[in-house]
């Protein structure tokens, strides 16, 4: 499949971990406690001149070629418009096309339905891309240009970044909870194992003997997706509808479809509020500005 140009960036979710207080509260100022308890984790102030996360995910993403970017966000979104455009579709923003699309919590639930369901969502808003390749990301990631490069360029009809799991700088507790995937010798995804048991994580080691793990970096057919992401089952414990779900039942169907695309290195994550002074470093070292105008 040639090249595509479309991001969904999932941003609704319900920052549930961002929110809980933590000891780390002592190293941040009261106007980082305020935004990471009241905002989306994207929009969090981490960058230069108190520029969100996100800023940095559409920045490398614009230099690996993307162009049309859908940002999923909760029904009280109005922030993220105030920051990247006031309409509901096609702004410009630094030579981006942002649309927005609403993900809307069911009646009878107080939290988002999971990212199967934002994703859905975001194709019915958007049915061009069920004719079409796009790529998913979370909006509070920070993949590298190379990474969404892979994405873009890759040749199969659906792809997703297999990290390696001891490239990540990530407390050891935190890299115990990754759920593990299951690759063939040419690379197809088999299975995504939650909550791997120590026999399973040996198990499931690569050709080159590294435990891949997914950040939720993909690239999906949208035809194939449509009728998954619609049917996709709630996860019994979660009760979610979850993007690898609705994936898995897809490779079910069409197996031998969807690439792990390998890669080593730390992708800087915001989950909780001891991530933020770790990540304010991080692009302060490796982003001494934005440079838009030179993309």
């Amino acid at each position: 499949m040639e090249n595509h140009s479309n991001l969904v960036v999932l941003a609704g979710g319900a920052s549930s971990r961002m929110k809980k207080a933590t000891q780390s509260e002592g190293k941040l100022s009261q106007e980082e406690i305020k935004q990471a308890n009241e905002r989306s984790k994207g929009l969090i102030g981490v960058g230069q001149d108190g520029r969100p996360m996100l800023d940095y995910v559409l920045y490398n993403a614009k230099r690996a070629g993307y162009k049309n970017i859908y940002i999923v966000i909760g029904e009280q979104g109005k922030l993220f418009k105030d920051f990247y455009g006031s309409s509901a579709r096609d702004n410009d923003f630094h030579g981006l096309n942002i649309s927005f699309a609403t993900q809307y919590v069911p009646n009878g639930r107080e939290k988002p339905f999971g990212t199967a369901d934002a994703l859905y969502q975001a194709v019915e808003q958007y049915p061009e891309l069920n004719g079409t390749s796009y790529s998913v990301c979370n909006s509070d990631n920070l993949y590298s240009v190379e990474a969404f490069r892979a994405l873009r360029e890759n040749s199969c009809a659906n792809a997703f970044i297999a990290y390696d799991r001891d490239a990540m700088q990530f407390p050891s507790e935190r890299i115990s909870r990754f759920a593990v995937t299951k690759l063939d010798k040419e690379g197809y995804l088999l299975d995504i194992i939650e909550k791997p048991t120590e026999e399973e994580i040996e198990s499931n080691r690569d050709a080159l003997g590294k435990l891949r793990v997914s950040m939720n970096a993909f690239k999906f057919d949208g035809e194939k997706m449509y009728p998954y992401l619609k049917d996709c089952p709630i996860h019994p414990e979660r009760n979610e509808k979850e993007l690898p779900t609705a994936f898995l039942n897809m490779l079910n169907d069409f197996p031998r479809t969807a690439k792990g695309i390998p890669f080593s290195e730390h992708v800087p994550d915001l989950t909780a509020k001891e991530d933020i002074v770790e990540v304010k470093e991080y692009l302060k070292k490796n982003f001494a500005q934005l440079d838009w105008d030179k993309l």
